[in-house]
């Protein structure tokens, strides 16, 4: 890289607005909503900040024909991450137009002074990142990183030597994030000795890697599955296994696990229902949304919630997205409660153990044990805010689906 092109990727990060969740909602809707508003971020904050900020991410087939345009429009809807796709949504014969397509529009976006999301590019094998690299001008300001798709033990080392060198030629963070989906990983013959040579390469790496992606559909062609969208991906069995033991392998909270993001949800239409909707009726007659909640199961969205509450519950956070539509629903669900974030700071404010019943008097709080959820709580509340209180999420998903 010439010093005149690092000058002029250093003023194009410098005149970047940060990037902030909610944008979106402004003056009093803000303030009615948020106890704790979310804070800006930027590309060179804390990789435990932007890791928790992923939320929803987007993915986006590198051969759209308005690829900055759909970008930028999406980055205006509160979309915070998205990834340009060279992988499985471009045709084999379409594939040089495509990266060709992602350097210009990365160019395009780093010319731009108001902020787009944390934007990554899955390639198709590791010889693409420097491929892209020697292609791309100040368009690698606007670059995040990279999406590196079927990561198992014999890929692992080329990619992540893929990613070192990138980050050292940027001279920048450029962060990766694998997705675990191959049948070597899946088969319960190799799983143990996969996840635990998987674990070991991205320990070496670990300032390099921002989350760690699961590739839910790959998991299920293995068996000639495709699950039914009146169900969870905790609801097949086989799959559900599968994340529980990378959760075990990589989500630990002991300081070498990673954050683990959910998988994607296919569905975004209306349909003839088998089973009953998901979605109690009394949050949305508390808030008086009873019709807004016939829209959310006309979307199928109310098996999207149902499946990032179960994400949440077994270690997961943020999740892969193919529809705008369901940005709302991820982001809306990530803001941290005004009960959770009392429970946090009473945690947090004691050094030793103990029990005490919670600020909210529902509830008691171990001081040792619940430590880290506490302090992963308030990471979570600096990059999605606090709901001010008597907030629910069917107040902040309404306010987000009609703005």
């Amino acid at each position: 890289m010439t010093a005149g092109m690092a000058v002029r990727q250093e003023i194009s990060l410098h005149k970047r607005i940060p990037r902030r969740h909610f944008r979106q909602l402004q003056g009093p809707d803000a303030r009615v909503l948020f106890h704790r508003q979310p804070e800006p971020f930027d590309d060179l904050a804390d990789r435990e900040i932007l890791a928790t900020a992923l939320g929803a991410t987007l993915y986006v087939p590198a051969t759209r024909a308005d690829l900055t345009a759909t970008i930028v429009r999406r980055a205006d809807r509160g979309v915070c991450s998205m990834v340009i796709d060279l992988e499985d949504a471009v045709a084999d014969h379409e594939v040089e137009f495509a990266k060709l397509q992602t350097v210009r529009t990365l160019d395009e976006l780093a010319a731009r002074p108001d902020p787009s999301p944390m934007l990554f590019v899955r390639v198709r094998d590791a010889d693409t990142v420097p491929e892209l690299l020697d292609r791309l001008g100040a368009g690698v300001q606007a670059l995040t990183g990279f999406v590196f798709p079927k990561f198992d033990s014999s890929s692992a080392p080329k990619y992540l030597a893929a990613l070192a060198a990138a980050g050292a030629r940027a001279q920048r963070p450029l962060y990766g994030m694998p997705v675990l989906e191959s049948a070597a990983l899946v088969h319960r013959q190799t799983r143990d000795s996969e996840l635990a040579h998987i674990a070991a390469c991205l320990a070496e790496h670990r300032e390099r890697i921002l989350a760690v992606r699961i590739g839910a559909t790959d998991m299920c062609a293995t068996f000639g599955i495709r699950r039914d969208r009146d169900l969870t991906i905790y609801d097949v069995r086989v799959i559900a296994d599968v994340i529980a033991d990378i959760v075990n392998y990589l989500g630990r909270a002991d300081g070498t696990g990673f954050v683990i993001t959910g998988p994607v949800w296919e569905y975004f239409a209306d349909h003839e229902r088998m089973f009953r909707p998901l979605l109690r009726t009394a949050p949305f007659e508390e808030s008086d949304a009873v019709p807004f909640r016939s829209y959310l199961v006309s979307r199928d969205l109310d098996g999207l919630l149902r499946e990032i509450t179960l994400d949440r519950a077994n270690g997961i956070q943020g999740k892969t997205v193919i529809h705008p539509s369901h940005v709302a629903a991820v982001h809306a669900l990530s803001v941290v409660t005004h009960e959770e974030y009392s429970d946090a700071l009473d945690i947090l404010q004691v050094e030793v153990g103990g029990v005490a019943a919670s600020g909210y008097r529902n509830k008691m709080n171990e001081m040792r044990p619940h430590r880290s959820w506490a302090r992963n709580t308030l990471i979570r509340a600096r990059v999605f805010g606090v709901a001010e209180k008597g907030v629910s999420f069917v107040d902040l998903l309404s306010a987000l689906v009609t703005v």
